[in-house]
């Protein structure tokens, strides 16, 4: 089984899985079972306080003492799940459609990745909510930690289409003073856009006290440009087709992304937010708990 399931982690398998719940299934069991334990290991055996139980709780956490008593069913909460609440915001805009040959798209990577990420923080009963954006907030989904809730984000991400023009820096600035608590705030986007005002976004993230990760999602032909013959780039956010020689091109683009992405990095660098960046061939699994094993070592050092 655990074979079967490594084989579906590869970004060719994936993209050929319509449903995004079972993708997202697929690699949190992947990088659980990899690492035999989940890094974000999230009950704190600190208890905080009881709730009454909903359709969807961890029956783990039930009080059978109160049961006993009242016959009616009480949640344990503990003081880590009242504290973490994420945010998922991902990249619609047009760019993020675009996939080399036999890959997946740069948005269904993100929305794989969002969406696995959401599954494993809601399995801890950590509230989760989405926020899907372009030029504009195109469609949110509130923090909660309930499985419908969990459904609702699948069907937003399932249902999106990145076909939009993009504004980063604008829209984070909007979203970092629609969230009233602080929490964790997961972006998922190429970046493709100013830089200086993709780093003025984040910034107002990280001024109101957001936990902010930037998932810096690229295609593999954007880093490598493997383009040989004459070829007819297609542009996208209403830019124009251009017929070029890729090899009249490739250094000077190189060069540009390259440094593109080094500004990108170093400056949430400076501003403390996590960069990491997934490129659309990895395998989705080791990509994520390569990450989430890095931070939680950092965050055992900090303590």
């Amino acid at each position: 089984m655990a074979t079967e399931s490594k084989n579906y982690l590869d970004p060719k398998v994936l993209s050929q899985i319509d449903k995004l719940e079972v993708r997202a299934r697929l690699v949190v069991e992947g990088f659980i079972s990899g690492m035999h334990k989940s890094p974000y290991k999230g009950v704190s055996v600190e208890f905080a306080q009881h709730r009454e139980y909903v359709p969807g709780d961890d029956i783990r956490f039930i009080d059978w003492k109160i049961f006993g008593r009242s016959e009616r069913f009480y949640i344990k909460e503990f003081e880590e799940e009242t504290n973490l609440r994420a945010w998922m915001f991902v990249d619609q805009s047009e760019s993020m459609a675009y996939a080399h040959d036999g890959g997946m798209s740069k948005f269904d990577y993100a929305a794989t990745a969002a969406a696995s990420l959401a599954f494993l923080l809601q399995q801890q009963s950590d509230a989760v909510g989405l926020s899907l954006f372009a030029d504009q907030v195109m469609r949110s989904v509130p923090s909660s930690n309930t499985r419908q809730n969990l459904a609702n984000l699948f069907q937003s991400l399932d249902q999106a289409k990145p076909d939009q023009k993009t504004r980063i820096g604008g829209v984070l600035q909007e979203l970092s003073s629609s969230i009233r608590k602080r929490g964790v705030v997961m972006l998922f986007s190429d970046l493709f856009d100013d830089a200086d005002e993709v780093l003025r976004g984040i910034r107002s993230l990280g001024q109101r006290g957001h936990d902010v990760i930037v998932f810096h999602v690229l295609d593999r032909d954007e880093l490598e440009f493997p383009f040989e013959r004459m070829t007819m780039f297609e542009g996208l956010e209403q830019m124009p087709e251009l017929l070029a020689d890729p090899s009249a091109l490739r250094d000077a683009y190189l060069a540009e992304i390259e440094a593109f992405t080094d500004k990108v990095r170093k400056g949430c660098l400076a501003q403390r937010a996590d960069y990491v960046r997934l490129v659309n061939d990895q395998p989705l699994d080791v990509a994520l708990s390569s990450y989430l094993a890095a931070r939680m070592a950092r965050t055992k050092r900090a303590r």
